[in-house]
């Protein structure tokens, strides 16, 4: 690259800047207008609240103007927070305003035409786009296309057009650091530079960076099931967050970011993620744990998580042929199946019950569901059944509005009580008196049996408990599980409901069977559902998670490597067990199989402790050959994990110890926190610390860190071929540094010959 080329472009970001600038300060004019505007608003709403109350005539009056005023206020916040996003979006561009150039040539053009890449797109007061967004059709060329006669898609269909150049910048602080031009999506030369910089405490945006392989997932919006499995350090959650950027913009008309759902593995993954959206100028979709949604389905009950599971399968022997089948689709099935066929002497309904005496009896309930065709689905036969209970309970109250107990309350209201009972919507709309103290009465009433009316409302007079016991009890059991085995599952499931307690594995089936009989549990808006770290769900949670989601599109991404919870399932039986599962009428599997986050020894090692890691492609950015400490007394090995600590901390941000599980991380936590300023994460922590942090593994999923130290990897405490996502994992989690403490002999999974000893620094101490 020429200096007169870097001058040039140079200067080309100076007129950028300057323009930016000038629209900025015009944009914070407009805001400052904005935000006094509104705050005279609600000045006046203010004011206006304090008025009498208690005079027909004026509550009428000012609950209209108040309307009005409530409606101004929501109208000038939007238009403010607009104007604050566009302020957001021109700061970031100022700083940076794109990061590619495309030069191209389309057939009827006699020149070619230069277009830059950027966060955003950026026109001049003359409507002259100076910088294109990242996520618009044409900018699809620099992902995706390669010097000479590429296409990419419009929305007035496929265009084609010549690239002749492809150019990058690294910009920062509206001055070029570096440009280059290549052949391909980015060069090493800006990767490196990326990937080298030391880790923050959320994940940032890649755009800048977006490979074509990565590109493709982004872009894919005709697949209603999309799988992506990536190895550690691929990108693939970087690349679904800008996926979801590029969908909100590419039907921004018909996609809001409410629209859009994430499971995230957990809070501190939640949080670490939180900075990528906003960045690009888009709201953050909203994201939800496994743990929290069934414990918002199930309230009252102690649901156990992923985590409690994973600590207690290590302390308890596993039934795997029963678990299988519990997280299966087969399970499923067997559970539609039987709700198709229940009639109403199978429902366990229950009374309905108030003050201690029975309302409606559960033979009346049962006789009313009795009374509708048995044609109709179980959930809407239970839906007319609730609106015959509403019906009688209307009746009930009109016959009770009229007892003497009634009409003594209201002649001992208050003024404020007699119009908070009538409503403002029921003010002057009675012509007699008589009429409004009926209504009055009625509303007495109601309120008495709001305990009737919320258990109707809620489908409370049908025990979901003890019917998932029946249908346990008659479910159709596969030739490897024995009818014992399912009769431990059976009385472990009684016991856990009568302490309040549901294990993670009845969870979904019995979600789906609650549904299926007394209808609900359906979220009918959301038009995307992505699933982050998959192969640690069951079928039988996925499954469930579309029966929620009936209208949105899957997007499901993880490394089968990774698991944690369960075994490993290749990629392409994964998508083709989904595919069957889930009906998808249009699946796709990406695999991502090159990864950027750590150094080139350290991928090396991770890819080494796997049966196919020869699959993996590590990115060639130098660093140190991960050590592996051994010390043969906890004494001499918290000493060696002191130094190491000290050592790294001298060069790196953030340091994490990982440990195999809690009683770990805890054990390490109070050896060293009296020397160290350094915290204990757990599944409750929603903030990611830099510093030093020790968690256990499964808290580290989706993370990554300057430097990782892992806690005690010897041959007992990961013994075999069962703990081997576990040390992956593990090792794939650190970016520059890795440092391996064993406390005795080192784990055959390490030891092993497949791991060449020339690509570890060994500190061993011999035993005293």
């Amino acid at each position: 690259m020429t200096t007169n080329e870097q001058a040039h472009e140079q200067h080309r970001v100076d007129d950028v800047v300057h323009q930016i600038g000038q629209r900025l300060d015009r944009t914070t004019a407009e805001y400052n207008d904005a935000h006094h505007e509104l705050r005279n608003v609600l000045k006046n709403y203010s004011e206006n609240t304090s008025v009498n109350w208690f005079e027909v005539d004026d509550r009428i009056e000012t609950s209209a103007e108040l309307q009005q005023q409530r409606a101004l206020v929501s109208r000038l916040t939007e238009n403010q927070n607009i104007i604050q996003d566009q302020l957001a979006t021109y700061r970031e561009l100022q700083k940076s305003p794109y990061f590619g150039r495309i030069d191209i040539q389309d057939p009827d053009e006699t020149k070619p035409e230069s277009l830059y890449i950027g966060t955003a797109s950026f026109v001049d007061d003359d409507e002259n786009f100076l910088v294109y967004d990242w996520r618009a059709p044409i900018s699809s060329i620099y992902y995706n296309g390669v010097l000479g006669q590429v296409a990419y898609d419009t929305p007035a269909g496929r265009q084609q057009t010549d690239l002749l150049k492809k150019r990058q910048f690294l910009i920062q602080d509206g001055q070029i650091q570096s440009m280059f031009d290549t052949n391909e999506t980015v060069g090493d030369e800006m990767l490196q530079h990326v990937l080298g910089e030391q880790n923050d405490t959320t994940m940032q945006n890649i755009v800048a960076t977006i490979q074509r392989e990565q590109n493709d997932i982004i872009r894919d919006v005709h697949s209603d099931l999309l799988v992506v499995q990536g190895v550690a350090g691929s990108g693939k959650t970087s690349a679904i967050l800008q996926r979801i950027a590029f969908l909100l913009y590419h039907s921004r008309r018909d996609l809001e970011a409410d629209q859009i759902v994430l499971f995230s593995p957990n809070r501190l993954f939640s949080h670490y993620i939180s900075d990528v959206l906003p960045s690009l100028g888009e709201r953050n979709m909203r994201q939800v744990t496994l743990a929290e949604f069934l414990t918002q389905r199930f309230q009252g009950l102690n649901v156990q998580t992923q985590f409690d599971r994973y600590e207690s399968d290590q302390q308890h022997p596993v039934n795997q042929a029963v678990r299988n089948f519990q997280e299966s689709a087969a399970m499923m099935t067997a559970v539609a199946d039987y709700c198709t066929h229940q009639t109403a002497t199978d429902l366990k309904f229950t009374d309905i019950r108030f003050k201690g005496r029975v309302f409606f009896g559960h033979q009346e309930i049962q006789d009313i569901y009795d009374s509708f065709p048995t044609t109709f689905p179980a959930a809407e036969r239970f839906l007319k059944t609730k609106n015959a209970l509403e019906k009688r309970l209307r009746q009930r109250i009109a016959e009770e509005a009229k007892a003497d107990w009634v009409r003594d309350t209201i002649d001992q209201l208050s003024d404020e009580d007699y119009h908070n009972l009538l409503g403002s919507k029921h003010l002057g709309q009675f012509e007699q008196l008589d009429d409004e103290i009926d209504f009055l009465a009625r509303q007495i009433v109601r309120r008495r049996l709001r305990q009737v009316d919320d258990a109707i409302y809620n489908g409370y007079f049908l025990d979901v408990y003890s019917q998932y016991t029946a249908f346990l009890k008659q479910c159709p059991l596969p030739e490897n599980v024995t009818t014992d085995q399912w009769q431990a599952i059976i009385d472990r499931y009684q016991h856990d409901i009568e302490f309040h307690k549901l294990a993670l594995t009845d969870a979904a089936p019995l979600l789906y069977m609650r549904d299926l009989l007394i209808g609900g549990g359906q979220n009918h808006q959301m038009q995307h559902l992505f699933v982050d770290e998959m192969q640690d769900y069951s079928i039988a949670q996925l499954v469930y998670l579309q029966h929620a989601f009936p209208r949105a599109k899957l997007t499901l991404l993880g490394d089968s490597e990774q698991a944690l919870f369960k075994a490993v399932e290749s990629p392409e039986d994964l998508l083709k067990n989904l595919g069957v599962a889930l009906h998808a009428k249009k699946s796709r599997l990406i695999t991502l199989r090159r990864s950027y986050r750590s150094t080139l020894p350290i991928t090396t090692f991770a890819k080494a402790l796997l049966p196919d890691g020869d699959k993996i492609e590590a990115f060639n950015r130098d660093g140190d050959l991960p050590k592996v400490v051994i010390r043969y007394d906890t004494a001499s090995a918290f000493k060696a994990l002191a130094h190491e600590l000290r050592s790294e901390l001298a060069t790196n941000g953030t340091v994490a110890i990982l440990t195999k599980n809690t009683a770990e991380a805890k054990y390490v936590y109070q050896e060293l926190h009296m020397d160290f300023d350094l915290t204990r994460l757990t599944d409750t922590d929603r903030t990611l610390p830099t510093g030093v942090v020790v968690l256990p593994i499964y808290l580290a999923k989706g993370l990554e860190f300057d430097s990782v130290i892992a806690y005690n990897v010897s041959a007992e405490n990961y013994p075999d071929q069962q703990f081997t996502g576990t040390l992956y994992t593990i090792a794939s989690r650190a970016m520059h540094h890795l440092t391996l403490l064993s406390i005795g002999p080192v784990s055959p999974l390490i030891a092993s010959e497949k791991i060449p000893q020339s690509d570890l620094r060994i500190e061993h101490e011999l035993s005293n």
